[in-house]
């Protein structure tokens, strides 16, 4: 198993900065690179394990969808505590799903989790009570949101619960400016240049697609949703949980 590395990918001038991929290079250093981008990210984990210990029905399936390394996975396999249920953890990357699997066996909780290398949008569901997107609807076409959403409403039992974790933007051009600031600055914080900012912006600017709040709001409650709450938010990040009556 290749170890994991520091960030430092955009340290250095690109003559050419392609987009952003969740390829071998961003798999090997993504602990460090999600850690020092989004702020709360330690909050939003553990939070994920405690909502799954709440929602999950026994005889149900649970879904992480946009896997990654794993973080939200184990979260909601120890938040199953041993009820009787079927975790799915899903990527596209190959890259990814290898260190996921990695850090699976090396965790000392038993219950299986099931690896898929597929594309989100192609899945069948099968009847589930969590569901959780942590930062992985944003890198989804916004003409492709509202058909997976559906579809994840749909296999949802009564009861049910999506957790959807995504940066956000913001209608209001002065809260858009302050917001995006105090971002900078926390990833200034936590070491990187402004080169590096820069770089991985550009990246990132045809690929990660923010929505406002309120238009995921809206688009839950569209797709058949009864509530939703914001449960959790620092600067441009955020997270809800929404409920299948």
């Amino acid at each position: 198993m290749k170890k994991q590395g520091p960030d430092n990918i955009y340290v250095s001038p690109h003559d050419k900065v392609n987009e952003f991929a969740f390829d071998e290079a961003v798999a090997r250093v993504f602990p460090d690179m999600i850690r020092r981008s989004v702020p709360g990210y330690t909050t939003i984990i553990p939070m994920i394990g405690l909502i799954t210990e709440q929602y999950a029905q026994e005889n149900s399936y649970c879904y992480d969808l946009g896997c990654s390394l794993g973080a939200s996975t184990l979260a909601m396999r120890h938040g199953l505590k041993n009820k009787q249920c079927q975790l799915v953890a899903v990527d596209n990357s190959p890259s990814m799903l290898e260190r996921c699997n990695h850090y699976i066996e090396l965790d000392n909780d038993t219950t299986p989790v099931t690896l898929l290398c597929a594309d989100i949008r192609d899945l069948e569901f099968k009847p589930c009570s969590v569901v959780t997107l942590n930062f992985t609807l944003q890198f989804l076409p916004p003409e492709d949101r509202s058909n997976l959403l559906d579809k994840i409403q749909q296999a949802l039992v009564p009861g049910g619960v999506l957790i959807l974790s995504e940066k956000i933007c913001f209608d209001d051009e002065t809260e858009q400016s302050h917001l995006e600031e105090l971002h900078w600055l926390f990833k200034k914080a936590n070491g990187y240049s402004d080169l590096e900012v820069s770089q991985k912006r550009t990246a990132l600017e045809q690929v990660l697609l923010p929505d406002s709040l309120e238009a995921h709001k809206q688009r839950l409650m569209s797709t058949g949703f009864s509530t939703t709450h914001l449960w959790y938010q620092c600067f441009n990040f955020i997270s809800l949980i929404a409920f299948k009556s």
